[in-house]
């Protein structure tokens, strides 16, 4: 056995501790060894490679509370998330991929990191999963910074206008109008993003557009950050479509749940089939979403974990609408 003690400001040792010692309680079911914190110093005891471990791990959180982390439910599933994946907390959470004013952005999850690093590192990511898995919030973000440091020339953001037991020629007003619900989720992300004045004059030089997909046939989009959302909701048809509007110098990103998919009865989702399409393409990348990821409010972890339980109890996940292949 191996006993190490390490002290800290007051002020970092309130925020390790947490609510009736919460953080420390969480942290202390993943590393293996016990934790104790009395006033400001912070005693490991365990087997040594157990609490070497978690004096590095420890260490780390103190470095992100002194940068101004807050360690909220959040952060403390990216760290858990990581330490099960034999990652470092600190290289998720230090990777803010887009800060401005109060809002700061940067993966919580180890599956985010991934996806973040893909969309950095591939011409094409395919965020696929639950909701709230943080998959075009991420999205955005990257889109805000990739145009703030000048590396497009604009934003796009598309959705399919696929109707969710509402019939687009019911709703009020002109086509606009009628199309504006199907993208207000997109709307809602760049106004988190950046002042609403910014946005606005973005939209008026036509630098950031936000559109129904059937506005993008005979497009070429040349450097420009794309962003299709809701791509369960494509056709075959529709998805080559959009990849092919593809131009130089631009990225692309497609998100999607193909658990909630909207199409006709019989219908085949251009996301479940571009995986067996486009799987083996080189810069093409697909990031998975599981419940895990999920960083809304806990209730939902435990409904999109309901309803896959659900779903592999009735053997089928989306009958006659194909199944997602399994890559890795």
């Amino acid at each position: 056995m191996a006993r190490r003690q390490l002290t800290v400001d007051n002020s970092v040792a309130a925020e390790l501790a947490g609510s009736e010692d919460a953080v420390l309680r969480t942290l202390e079911g993943h590393l293996g060894c016990e934790l104790y914190l009395r006033g400001n110093v912070l005693t490991f005891d365990g087997e040594a490679g157990d609490v070497r471990t978690a004096e590095t791990v420890v260490g780390e959180l103190v470095d992100l509370i002194e940068q101004g982390h807050e360690i909220a439910p959040g952060t403390i599933e990216a760290v858990t998330g990581a330490l099960d994946k034999d990652r470092s907390p600190a290289e998720i959470l230090e990777d803010v991929v887009w800060q401005h004013r109060n809002t700061r952005v940067a993966p919580k999850t180890v599956n985010q990191k991934s996806y973040v690093d893909s969309i950095r590192n591939h011409t094409i990511t395919f965020g696929i999963g639950p909701a709230g898995t943080g998959k075009t919030f991420l999205a955005v973000a990257m889109a805000a910074a990739a145009l703030s440091r000048g590396e497009v020339q604009r934003v796009i953001l598309t959705r399919p206008a696929v109707e969710a037991g509402e019939r687009l020629g019911f709703l009020p007003g002109d086509i606009q109008a009628k199309v504006d619900p199907y993208l207000r989720p997109l709307f809602d992300a760049l106004y988190d993003m950046l002042d609403p004045d910014k946005v606005n004059a973005y939209f008026e030089r036509g630098t950031i557009e936000v559109a129904p997909l059937a506005f993008m046939r005979g497009r070429s989009l040349n450097s420009s950050f794309v962003i299709l959302d809701e791509a369960q909701n494509t056709s075959p048809e529709q998805m080559k479509m959009f990849l092919t509007r593809l131009g130089f110098e631009s990225k692309m990103v497609v998100t999607g749940d193909i658990t909630q998919i909207d199409l006709e009865q019989g219908a085949r989702s251009g996301l479940v089939e571009v995986g067996e399409i486009l799987g083996e393409v080189q810069d093409i990348s697909f990031i998975r979403f599981g419940g895990e990821d999920v960083v809304r409010h806990k209730l939902v972890q435990r409904i999109v974990a309901a309803y896959g339980e659900h779903s592999e109890r009735r053997g089928q996940a989306q009958p006659d609408r194909g199944a997602e292949p399994e890559r890795d």
